[in-house]
C-alpha cells in the first residue's frame, strides 16, 4: 500500500485508487466497476447497492492493519459476506490458475525439477481450494441462515477453524524454491522473476483477506449470532404466552371465562356466586380448574392473561 490514512465517505473514490492502486481488485468484490469519475466513496457505493460505512472498514483495515469491530453496530453482514465470496471466487477461479500458467510457461516441461514445483504448486492450490470450499458450504450458508433469522444446526462461528497458516507454509516453500530454481538462461528467469513477484503480491493478498476474516467478519457474526438468539429467546417467551394462551383459552369453559373476567375485576367468591347467580363452592370448583388448566395461581397473572387474550380491556383494570 502506498498512503497510510483514514478514508471517509466524502472523499474521492478515484483518490482511493491513485493513492492504493491494491485496491482495484477490492472494487471487484464489492461489484463496484471503474468508470465512477469524481464521485465520492459514498456516492459510488450507493450507485452500485454497497453499504458504504463496510466497504470503509474493509479498505482503512487492509490499508492500517488496525481497527476494533467487535460489537460494532453498522458493519454490514451481507455486504461483508457477498464482499468474500467474490473474493474467493477470484482467487480460485482468476488468480490460482493464472499463476499456474505463468508458472507452466515458465519452466522447462522436461526439467525434473520444474515439474516438482508444479506439482507443489498444485499441492498449495489444493489447500487454498480445500480452505475456501469449505467457508462456501458450511460457513456461508450458516452465516446465512443467521441473517434470515434461522440459524442451522449446533453450528457457530467459534467452531470456524482458519487453514491459512499450513497453506501459507507450502506458499513460504514454494518461493524458497523457486528462487533457489531460477534458471541461467534470460528469457526464463526474467518469466520466472515476474512470476515470483506474483506469488508475492498474491500472498500478501491472502493476509489481508484472512484478516479481514479474524478481526472484521467474525465479530460481525459473533454480535449477528448474540442478536439472533435474543431473539429467539423472545420469540420462545411470545410463543410460550400467545400459543399457550390459546390453547389453554379453548379448554376453558366459557363460565370458567366469566369467573376470570369477574376476578380481574376485584370480586369476591361471593360476589361472583351472586354476579353469576351460581354457588360459592362453584365458584372455587372453577378457580381450581382455572388454575389446574392455566398453571396461572396469582391475581396479576390472571390479570395479564385475561388482557392478552381480550376477555377484559385494559382500561377497565385497576392496576
Amino acid at each position: 500500500m502506498k498512503n497510510q490514512k483514514m478514508y471517509e465517505a466524502d472523499d474521492k473514490m478515484i483518490t482511493l485508487i491513485r493513492d492504493n492502486y491494491d485496491l482495484l481488485q477490492m472494487l471487484g468484490s464489492f461489484d463496484i466497476s471503474l468508470g465512477f469519475g469524481d464521485k465520492t466513496v459514498q456516492e459510488t457505493c450507493e450507485d452500485n447497492g454497497v453499504d458504504t460505512y463496510t466497504f470503509l472498514a474493509v479498505v482503512n483495515f487492509t490499508i492500517n492493519g488496525s481497527g476494533e469491530y467487535e460489537g460494532d453496530e453498522q458493519l454490514s453482514v451481507p455486504t461483508l459476506m457477498h464482499y468474500l465470496e467474490a473474493s474467493h471466487a477470484y482467487y480460485l477461479d482468476f488468480q490460482l490458475p493464472f499463476i499456474k500458467r505463468e508458472l507452466s510457461d515458465s519452466l522447462n516441461p522436461n526439467d525434473s525439477l520444474g515439474q516438482l514445483i508444479l506439482r507443489f504448486y498444485d499441492d498449495y492450490s489444493h489447500e487454498i481450494r480445500r480452505h475456501m470450499q469449505y467457508e462456501q458450504k458450511t460457513l456461508f450458508p450458516y452465516v446465512q441462515s443467521l441473517i434470515d433469522g434461522r440459524p442451522s444446526g449446533e453450528y457457530s462461528i467459534e467452531t470456524f477453524s482458519k487453514h491459512h497458516r499450513e497453506a501459507d507454509k507450502k506458499l513460504r516453500e514454494l518461493k524458497l524454491l523457486i528462487i533457489k530454481y531460477l534458471p541461467t538462461d534470460g528469457l526464463h528467469n526474467n518469466m520466472l522473476t515476474a512470476t515470483l513477484h506474483d506469488i508475492y503480491d498474491n500472498e500478501e493478498w491472502l493476509r489481508q483477506h484472512s484478516m479481514v476474516e479474524d478481526h472484521i467478519f467474525v465479530p460481525a457474526i459473533r454480535r449477528l449470532e448474540k442478536l439472533v438468539k435474543q431473539s429467539d429467546v423472545t420469540r420462545n417467551i411470545s410463543d410460550m404466552v400467545f400459543k399457550g394462551a390459546g390453547q389453554s383459552s379453548e379448554a376453558l369453559s366459557d363460565r370458567e371465562k366469566d369467573v376470570i373476567v369477574s376476578l380481574v375485576q376485584g370480586m369476591s367468591n361471593k360476589e361472583i356466586a351472586d354476579h353469576l347467580c351460581i354457588s360459592v363452592n362453584t365458584v372455587i370448583t372453577h378457580r381450581r380448574n382455572i388454575a389446574r388448566k392455566l398453571q396461572i395461581h396469582s391475581p396479576a397473572g390472571l390479570t395479564i392473561y385475561a388482557i392478552i387474550n381480550g376477555f377484559v380491556d385494559i382500561s377497565s383494570v385497576k392496576l
